[in-house]
């Protein structure tokens, strides 16, 4: 009953089996070999477009911090909401890879940014007073940090108030599969067809032992590059690169990535359906793979007494996460244990 990240959970044995594919022979380094060839071919076909490049590195910090250092300058700043990643769990590394950028914090409820908040925002700022640190890039994150999903239509709605600021838009797409198909909708939809520019497609949460994709869309590839200058100068440009690109072959092949992302996202409405069943509040929507439920406090000890992994969440709920590996077996042992009668 291992509820505390999709992290913890094991790579997939589809992963595992093409890593020993491409353990045989020799490939060129650095990006350069034939699965790396096959994967981009793999992404125009799930994105719809020809128009893109990407870079593969094994962590979603590394790919947020590279993706955001192409296109905020030491004196710009990146506008994001309050509680994303980049700002309360990547240590400082979006300011470290821009050299000085500046994350400027965005109100919001549910882990999301609204229109009126974004173009309130941007009414205050003024790109030629030299005291303020003018934005240089909208960063969304899609799961939310409190497991909400945008839709396209939100996206677009706030990608088309970024353009027209010249801004560029950087989705952290750390379980962008769930969130994909937690709508139904097409990623290519949730994606540069709604106005980002830049994508962190990460597979690490989905399946893979260490695989992160930053995608750039449109006029966004001018920037590549640089990106890859970056990347190797911060030490992410493996020279065994076929090993990461063999993860994203094997996730992406198929749609496995969205067929392993849709098992989370139905493990995680059964669980929350347990809390529901009893009258406990979840303090978010079930949009994806996490459930937030508020939790007495003698549910909480017996629960990890008897050795379950969960997570405390700010705001006084507790965080259980869903992955590919979550099974009907750990959702009926997790009925047993929460509905059981609690000593006095």
């Amino acid at each position: 009953m291992n509820f505390g990240s999709d992290t913890t959970a094991p790579a997939h044995p589809a992963v595992l089996e093409a890593l020993a594919r491409a353990n045989s022979g020799y490939q060129p380094s650095y990006g350069d070999d034939d699965i790396m060839a096959r994967v981009r071919i793999l992404l125009e076909r799930i994105f719809e477009t020809t128009d893109l490049d990407f870079w593969l590195v094994a962590s979603g910090t590394a790919a947020n911090a590279l993706a955001l250092s192409c296109f905020c300058p030491p004196t710009g700043s990146i506008l994001c909401y309050r509680e994303a990643h980049i700002e309360v769990d990547e240590r400082g590394a979006p300011e470290f890879f821009t050299g000085g950028g500046k994350l400027q914090l965005l109100p919001g409820a549910g882990g999301k940014i609204s229109v009126e908040v974004l173009a309130n925002c941007l009414l205050d700022i003024d790109p030629g007073f030299v005291h303020q640190t003018p934005p240089s890039v909208l960063s969304l994150t899609n799961l939310t940090e409190c497991g909400t999903r945008y839709g396209a239509g939100d996206l677009q709605a706030l990608c088309l108030k970024a353009r027209q600021a010249a801004l560029t838009v950087h989705l952290d797409g750390a379980r962008f599969g769930n969130a994909v198909a937690g709508g139904g909708t097409p990623p290519a939809s949730m994606s540069w067809k709604a106005g980002v520019d830049v994508l962190t497609l990460g597979l690490t949460k989905t399946g893979a032992m260490g695989c992160e994709i930053i995608l750039l869309f449109g006029k966004a590839r001018a920037k590549f590059q640089e990106l890859r200058v970056r990347a190797k100068r911060s030490g992410h440009m493996p020279a065994k690169m076929r090993y990461l690109a063999a993860q994203a072959e094997a996730l992406l092949q198929d749609g496995l990535w969205l067929d392993l992302a849709a098992h989370a996202n139905a493990m995680a409405r059964k669980l929350a359906a347990e809390f529901t069943s009893v009258r406990y509040p979840l303090a978010y929507p079930v949009d994806g793979n996490e459930v937030f439920a508020k939790l007495a406090e003698r549910d909480i000890g017996f629960l990890r007494q008897g050795g379950m992994q969960f997570y405390k969440w700010p705001g006084g709920s507790y965080r259980f996460v869903c992955s590919w590996a979550t099974t009907e077996a750990d959702i009926a042992a997790f009925r047993v244990a929460f509905h059981q009668p609690k000593p006095a």
